[in-house]
């Protein structure tokens, strides 16, 4: 009888649909920090408008150039020690060919590192709600550029880098929970523990200025999430990149519900930062998870973090940090609260077979997922905090109280969100016409 014959496995050719496909994702994922820059925008106070669309802008200037020196290589490279990673080749991104595919995988390098640099961008950006009004916007800069080299590029490397310690350890994070918004959670309460309050914080009122903005930017923001999640299966052959598609709407929607539902039972009324913010925290709580759930998990994973988020919000008021725009609150315990859930609803028939404890696996994945979520939150805490005391002691992290009072777009930018005196009409012009109106409706009462 004839030996049996073991063929190779085929190597993987380049797919032009896979390609696209991810090219398209990369830039939606880019959306999302223009996206977060309205977002946070809307919610700040007139004089602070700018500002904050800037700290998400620049963003998107500082790491793209770290990125392309040497990022990649840090986040993605030749494992050392489960740390970090490196590969010279891959410094100044020089040594790359076209058409070299990404390992294993259908897409070129190229497309692959863009797609990850769109969330390298991303993750400090989202940092940036936690300090309004008070960051220089050099110190700012500066404190992007170095979290990005000493944090981002090697957590990135623990939960996706091929010999990281998150990963070879069974973490699940499909997209981001850990690697992004725990990741950007922490650091944000690690900063405003160094940088103190605002002034006037829990005496002024600090309500959103524009509440237009911040629903315009989360829409971009759940629009763009459709890529950050879809497209981080890399390609969809065999089906999972569609269901993170599904599950990413699907517990948006039900976070939505969750959010409001606490708003109104709690505060007696359905507000549109409401629903802004419960679609974001469903979003970011879905990040982690949504390979391994079902479309019905989805929908506990939204719910229960419509509803903790909300109510994590509060807790700046009670211990008395504070967090400008609830970064810790939504970013931090969503991203929490979705990596944990992996180990309950994880169904065993999504991007692997593991099956969490409603599943029949029993508390195996939920440990390796603590793992995972509080190894990061530590490190990112610690570490920011120490940056950014660094940054205060040298050439200091807060404006001056003048500059806070009077408005930081001013100081920082010298310019302002509005121009208030411009054509099209001043306060006297439409001081006349609503008097009228005021006269005319207690005419009306009489």
């Amino acid at each position: 009888m004839a030996p049996a014959i073991t063929l190779a496995a085929e190597a993987p050719t380049l797919s032009a649909a896979n390609t696209g496909f991810m090219l398209i994702c990369s830039a939606l994922v880019m959306l999302m920090t223009p996206g977060l820059a309205f977002f946070y925008g809307g919610m700040v106070r007139v004089k602070s408008t700018l500002n904050m669309l800037m700290m998400s802008f620049i963003s998107l200037g500082i790491v793209t150039i770290l990125w392309v020196l040497y990022g990649f290589s840090m986040a993605f490279g030749t494992d050392s020690g489960g740390v970090v990673g490196w590969n010279s080749d891959w410094v100044g991104l020089s040594d790359i060919g076209l058409t070299e595919l990404w390992d294993g995988y259908t897409i070129p390098v190229f497309v692959f590192l863009v797609f990850q640099l769109m969330f390298a961008v991303l993750t400090p950006a989202l940092i940036s709600g936690a300090l309004a009004d008070r960051v220089k916007f050099t110190a700012w800069a500066l404190f992007i550029a170095l979290w990005a080299t000493v944090v981002y590029f090697p957590v990135a490397h623990w939960v996706w880098g091929s010999g990281g310690w998150a990963f070879e350890l069974g973490v699940i994070d499909f997209a981001g929970g850990t690697a992004v918004h725990i990741n950007a959670g922490a650091a944000a309460l690690g900063v405003i523990l160094v940088i103190g309050k605002r002034i006037g914080f829990k005496k002024d009122p600090m309500r959103p200025h524009s509440l237009p903005l911040v629903m315009l930017g989360a829409a971009l923001l759940w629009f763009g999430w459709f890529g950050f999640n879809a497209g981080s299966w890399l390609g969809n052959d065999d089906g999972v990149g569609a269901l993170m598609f599904v599950n990413t709407q699907v517990a948006a929607a039900a976070a939505v519900l969750g959010w409001l539902a606490y708003e109104k039972i709690r505060h007696g009324a359905f507000t549109t930062l409401g629903a802004a913010s419960g679609a974001v925290a469903g979003l970011v709580a879905i990040t982690p998870a949504g390979g391994a759930v079902t479309p019905l998990g989805a929908i506990a994973v939204g719910a229960v973090s419509g509803v903790l988020c909300a109510m994590a919000v509060g807790l700046k008021y009670r211990f008395g940090y504070d967090d400008s725009l609830d970064v810790v609150g939504v970013h931090l315990v969503g991203g929490i609260i979705g990596s944990l859930l992996v180990g309950f609803f994880a169904s065993g028939k999504g991007q692997s077979d593991v099956e969490g404890l409603f599943y029949g696996g029993g508390l195996d994945q939920f440990w390796k997922q603590c793992a995972g979520v509080f190894g990061v939150l530590a490190y990112s805490l610690v570490v920011s905090a120490i940056l950014a005391l660094l940054l205060d002691k040298t050439i200091g992290m807060r404006v001056s109280d003048d500059d806070e009072v009077a408005g930081i777009d001013q100081a920082e930018h010298a310019e302002t969100a509005y121009d208030f005196s411009g054509a099209g009409g001043g306060a006297a012009r439409s001081t006349a016409p609503a008097t009228a109106d005021r006269a005319e409706s207690k005419k009306v009462d009489a």
